[in-house]
């Protein structure tokens, strides 16, 4: 039964931490490298991460700065984040690439914050696959002799452990929806 558990949280731990990382790519009105975090650059012909052809900066609030290690690599890094279709318009000034990062309206604000729902949603949906599996192990488990009440007292456990994980995500959900309606 703790083999049970111990997957399923280390399940609803991956649900958590997917969230995290989809949460940093939403971006609240500040430049923060993570925004570019999704961005794939073609790279002599293959899909590479930004992170792996150039290093990304933020100098100061509004703006993200691309430092490509190749110079021939400024225009496929540009071209990258226009078709990563972020809304960003990166500025290709023969050395690095500029990237301001526009004020957000009151729309496009309420825009990101059902975004962050949504990923809030798909998390939950996540976190709910790995209580399903774990309490389909201990029904099995069941079957093959488990007594009724250990497999009550585990499936209470998971149960105990979802609605932790869900909390969780409310927590999350809630702290970046704060973030992205500030001005």
């Amino acid at each position: 039964m703790q083999m049970a558990q111990d997957e399923a949280k280390e399940q609803m731990q991956k649900a958590i931490a997917h969230l995290e990382f989809e949460l940093n790519k939403i971006r609240a009105g500040r430049a923060n490298p993570a925004m570019l975090d999704g961005v794939m650059v073609d790279y002599y012909g293959s899909l590479t991460p930004l992170k792996q052809v150039g290093n990304v900066t933020t100098p100061d609030p509004r703006t993200l700065l691309v430092q490509a290690w190749e110079r021939s690599m400024l225009e496929p890094i540009s071209t990258a984040i226009i078709n990563a279709n972020l809304g960003l318009n990166p500025q290709n000034n023969g050395e690095v690439i500029i990237i301001n990062v526009p004020i957000l309206t009151e729309e496009r604000r309420r825009d990101l914050a059902k975004r962050a729902k949504s990923e809030g949603e798909h998390a939950k949906v996540g976190i709910r696959n790995a209580r399903k599996e774990a309490n389909d192990f201990i029904k099995e488990a069941q079957k093959e002799g488990l007594s009724e009440d250990d497999a009550k007292r585990a499936e209470e456990q998971v149960q105990t452990l979802t609605n932790g994980f869900v909390d969780k995500v409310d927590r999350l959900i809630s702290l970046k929806e704060e973030d992205i309606m500030k001005v």
